[in-house]
């Protein structure tokens, strides 16, 4: 495949309700999407793909406008001079610009889509998933009080989510989880997710939550402190899960051997890239550590190719792949449904979704169209 262009579709979509994480607050989607288009031997093809970079870089130094920034000037013009384009190798020819590992996941998915048009085949086929579900887990923002905390909890056990994930911050912790135990009990799947919150300071605070039989917990400490995890996980008694500290293979197999972690959120996006993703997921099988798809609010597209993802073996806890419906009116795609606890893995040619051309159209707040020797 030859790439002729990109565009990329900054896009603003309102959330349902607020979301609240230990590091901000979000009231809406603010994200772009790389629509690549590729002359192959079946004519022109186009791939979709989604950054998951945030806003603002407090999730992690890539934000919106940065990726679009190092996308035009450094990254396209490094997959324009590629003769014969393949998803396999966006990585190796991106390999020098350092970092931005959101953007060039995007423009990797991207490729990826259109390789498999050409094949007339799907991701989950691709990949080599072995199931047609994935179990859906419901990420839950910080609520205003203990009180709202149980309500909303309720509300999507009533939904019948397989597995609930709190994010917890300093001062709005050990409470709501003891309260959600109490209103709910110890017959669901419950861990909790700190961003990165804490410090091995905490440890005796954090022990507390020992008591309340969590599924995990999701990185406390700071994204660099994997030897502190490590040594906060001898002190605790709930599972230790790594997510920002994650950003590579080799990060991983640090952290599996360091004992700093037992369990590992993997996110496409965070490591640069659903091939970079897989080999994490191999990895962590051959060490018996469990692994789960993580979630960054993704429209329909990502959230399509995250279930694909999740449908490989080793992923034997419920990721955070909800429905459409719980963070958005209206998906940019076909809306992804939740139903009895999980969600079907899309078994069309592509990622099995289209992006609704009118939808792009009403959340669209800039396009940057991106052709060869610009």
């Amino acid at each position: 495949m030859k790439l002729k262009s990109f565009t990329l579709h900054q896009v603003s979509i309102p959330l349902v309700t607020p979301f609240e994480t230990s590091f901000m607050r979000e009231t809406e989607k603010d994200c772009y999407l790389v629509e690549a288009v590729f002359d192959t031997p079946k004519g022109e093809i186009t791939g979709w793909g989604e950054s998951v970079a945030m806003i603002s870089p407090l999730y992690s130094s890539e934000y919106v406008a940065a990726g679009i920034d190092v996308t035009r000037r450094w990254l396209a013009p490094l997959l324009f001079d590629v003769e014969d384009l393949t998803a396999e190798t966006v990585g190796w020819h991106l390999r020098h610009v350092i970092g931005h590992p959101m953007a060039k996941s995007a423009l990797e998915m991207a490729v990826i889509e259109a390789q498999l048009k050409l094949n007339d085949q799907s991701f989950k086929d691709y990949l080599g998933g072995v199931v047609d579900t994935v179990p859906s887990g419901v990420s839950v923002g910080i609520q205003d009080s203990v009180e709202e905390t149980v309500k909303v909890i309720g509300d999507y056990l009533d939904e019948g989510y397989a597995r609930i994930k709190l994010k917890i911050k300093p001062g709005k912790d050990i409470a709501p989880v003891a309260a959600v135990r109490k209103a709910f009990g110890d017959d669901f799947g419950f861990q909790v997710d700190a961003n990165a919150a804490y410090t091995l300071v905490d440890a005796a605070h954090l022990r507390r939550l020992d008591e309340y039989g969590l599924l995990l917990i999701e990185q406390p400490l700071g994204e660099a402190d994997i030897r502190q995890h490590a040594e906060l996980a001898k002190l605790m008694d709930t599972p230790m899960c790594l997510d920002e500290s994650i950003v590579s293979a080799e990060a991983a197999a640090d952290a599996i051997m360091l004992g700093a972690t037992s369990v590992i959120n993997i996110k496409p996006g965070r490591v640069g890239g659903f091939i970079e993703a897989k080999k994490i997921h191999d990895l962590a099988a051959a060490h018996g550590v469990a692994v789960w798809h993580g979630g960054m609010v993704e429209t329909g597209l990502g959230r399509a190719a995250n279930a694909a993802l999740a449908s490989l073996p080793g992923f034997t806890l419920p990721g955070d792949i909800s429905g459409s419906n719980r963070f958005f009116h209206e998906d940019i795609t076909e809306e992804i449904l939740m139903y009895d606890g999980k969600v079907d893995v899309p078994t069309g040619v592509g990622f099995g979704v289209s992006i609704d051309p009118a939808k792009l159209e009403r959340f669209r707040t800039e396009s940057v169209e991106i052709l060869p020797g610009q």
